[in-house]
């Protein structure tokens, strides 16, 4: 598969999924973000670039620490953007602005920003160097740059049931570029190759819990999971949906014998800040059961 087929296929994704993906089973993201832009350490009027904004989370939560300046969210799923847009509506927030674009030609004049963030996104392209070396070179000198990503354990066990349940479907997983970046050395060397200083790492848990296997659910059909499942036939999928859900509710149940609880998403949060030429930032989630 080229570059253009795997960008149809998740601009096809996250349209599909936008309607869902504010829901309740995902509220990581909204969790993240609120963390995420906190240790941006702005002063109130900078211009922020949102790149991979998604529904909005990283802009939305930015909008109350610049009240004079203005964050630009750029995504290239439609879907995404309408309902960043309805989400800044409804909160009255009149200093963010959504613009359908592709990230790996932004289109912005060189320096124009004084801070630009990408939260979950970078790892969707196969060169993640020249990403955010472009990323980077939107920002003023003495700019910021920050960006999440996931840690390789993320959503265990859960993800590996799935992975495993859908390869006896023949269906196998995306290019693992984000395995690249999903340690503190690989972040720290992705951002060393941009040509950023003052690399800072750090971790923040944001976590909670599911109520049953079906908020599981929620996740793997309203997000980027959604595009290994859709390979399947629609027969295929119902029967893959019923045999996978039944191991995860086995999985608890078997849990709840020992003394564990229902699952809940645990959010290890790994930041890299970069204070001089950016900030950058990285993330992971990860499914562990609870202590009754």
């Amino acid at each position: 598969m080229d570059e253009q087929q795997r960008k149809t296929i998740l601009k096809e994704t996250f349209n599909t999924v936008s309607e869902g993906y504010d829901g309740k089973a995902l509220r990581f993201f909204p969790k993240s973000a609120k963390y995420f832009v906190s240790i941006l350490d702005l002063k109130g009027d900078e211009q922020v670039l949102d790149v991979a904004t998604g529904t909005g989370h990283a802009a939305l939560a930015l909008s109350s620490f610049l009240p004079q300046g203005r964050i630009t969210g750029i995504d290239f799923a439609a879907g995404m953007l309408d309902q960043a847009r309805k989400k800044a509506a409804t909160m009255n927030v009149r200093n963010v602005d959504f613009l359908e674009r592709d990230m790996q030609d932004l289109g912005f004049a060189t320096t124009q920003f004084d801070v630009a963030i990408c939260a979950f996104g970078i790892f969707f392209v196969e060169d993640m160097d020249t990403q955010l070396a472009h990323i980077a070179a939107m920002v003023k000198p003495r700019g910021k740059v920050a960006i999440c990503n996931f840690q390789e354990n993320y959503f265990h066990p859960l993800k590996d049931l799935m992975v495993k349940r859908l390869a006896n479907y023949g269906v196998q997983p995306p290019p693992q570029t984000w395995k690249r970046i999903a340690t503190e050395a690989g972040c720290k060397k992705l951002f060393e190759k941009a040509g950023l200083r003052d690399i800072r790492v750090e971790r923040k848990n944001v976590g909670y819990f599911l109520d049953n296997e079906l908020e599981w659910w929620d996740v793997i059909w309203n997000a980027g999971f959604r595009r290994m499942v859709s390979q399947l036939q629609p027969s295929d999928q119902k029967q893959f949906q019923r045999e996978h859900l039944q191991e995860v509710a086995s999985l608890a149940k078997k849990r709840q014998k020992t003394g564990y609880g229902w699952m809940w998403a645990y959010c290890s949060l790994s930041a890299l800040n970069l204070n001089a030429s950016g900030i950058v930032q990285t993330s992971s989630l990860i499914n562990i059961f609870r202590t009754s």
